[in-house]
């Protein structure tokens, strides 16, 4: 999944987090909630629809596992739980931003990370499932944010993950979560997420 380039875009823009998303020909602009409606619409109609097509209908692409960094494994199962390894902001390869939330970035491209994080956890949950329909439920959620020693909107932050989803699973991505504000993260990425999932 690549960030669109545009030539002589509006620096202000270019955290936008929708610059992310792959967008259709004709789809109209984005208006509060309407993924969420979107979500819901599928759940309520009782179609078979997986959370794959769920994220190409939000408008993202589920990217290729993040090779690992350093001695560990991308995931690990015990009975039917998975825990992911903590999954930080990269995209082909390389952190989509680096730096700490309440210096470098802002609450909305701190929650613009987050969604990131997870897609590429929701990638390593595949690799070890073979498709994201053996999900059950999210269980639990841990949110790492490199934060100023001022800052103290980590939860917001973490929303951009927990949203996105409950968005994907519906009432199954509904989770407990922690939002830790910390030092520094590896390769001072501003967020890092790590998922529990109960499966089949």
């Amino acid at each position: 999944m690549g960030v669109p380039h545009r030539s002589g875009a509006d620096p202000q823009h270019e955290d936008d987090p929708r610059q992310l998303r792959g967008r259709r020909l004709g789809a109209g602009p984005d208006r509060p909630g309407r993924h969420a409606r979107a979500a819901c619409r599928l759940l309520q109609a009782g179609e078979a629809v997986t959370p794959e097509e769920r994220i190409a209908e939000l408008g993202f692409e589920l990217p290729q596992p993040v090779t690992p960094l350093a001695a560990y494994v991308p995931t690990a199962r015990t009975g039917d739980l998975v825990y992911t390894s903590g999954q930080v902001p990269m995209l082909e390869g390389k952190l989509h931003q680096t730096g700490k939330l309440g210096v470098d970035l802002g609450v909305d491209e701190g929650k613009a990370q987050a969604r990131i994080c997870v897609l590429n956890a929701l990638a390593a949950l595949k690799a070890e499932l073979g498709e994201l329909s053996r999900v059950r439920r999210i269980v639990k959620v841990v949110v790492f944010v490199a934060s100023a020693p001022s800052f103290t909107e980590q939860p917001q932050v973490a929303n951009g993950a927990s949203d996105f989803l409950a968005e994907v699973f519906g009432d199954a991505g509904k989770h407990a979560r922690s939002a830790v504000g910390v030092a520094a993260l590896p390769l001072d990425a501003p967020v890092e997420v790590e998922l529990i999932a109960e499966v089949s």
